[in-house]
This record gives structure tokens, C-alpha cells and sequence, in this order.
């Protein structure tokens, strides 16, 4: 068996690096953001944060976002620096009656 040369490994190691450090500053410079039906800020945290508060804490989580559909709050991801035309990325409503 031939080993893998160690100029292709170390490549390949740097390529999955820079790949996690994109994803971690992507998870930091967006957001979860909670609005209540008057569109006041409930709850504003990093996605990463959330991502780590999920598995740490799945039930946890889970009932919190249940709690804040029912009680009629949005729950939005938005870019931090996002310019003022551009909409969120993603949506979640609640039914508001």
C-alpha cells in the first residue's frame, strides 16, 4: 500500500478548515430573532448559540419554540449586517387572529 502524500492531506485538512470557519462566521452573523404579536424584540440570540442550546437541550428547545408559535410570536432568521432592502432569509409565522 502507498501512503497518501502529505502535501495532499494537508490540503485537504485546510479545505475542511476554512469550510468550518465559514460556517462558524455564518452562524455568527445570523441571528434567531423572537417578535411578539406587537413586534417587540422577545428574544435575540446567535444561530450558533441556538444550534448549540439544541443539543444541549433539545426538549427544552423544542417546547420553547411551541410555546412562542402559540403565543402568537414570529420567530425570524436574519442576517446581522443585512441591508434595510433585503427581506430575512427565512420566516416562521404564527397564525395571528
Amino acid at each position: 500500500m502507498s501512503e497518501p502524500k502529505p502535501e495532499s492531506a494537508r490540503s485537504a485538512v485546510d479545505s475542511v478548515v476554512d469550510a468550518v470557519r465559514g460556517l462558524v462566521s455564518e452562524g455568527i452573523n445570523r441571528r434567531v430573532v423572537v417578535r411578539d404579536s406587537k413586534d417587540d424584540v422577545v428574544l435575540e440570540v446567535p444561530v450558533a448559540l441556538g444550534v448549540v442550546a439544541a443539543l444541549a437541550a433539545p426538549v427544552a428547545t423544542t417546547i420553547g419554540a411551541g410555546v412562542a408559535l402559540v403565543s402568537k410570536c414570529g420567530i425570524k432568521l436574519e442576517n446581522r449586517e443585512q441591508p434595510a432592502a433585503q427581506p430575512p432569509a427565512t420566516t416562521v409565522e404564527s397564525e395571528r387572529i
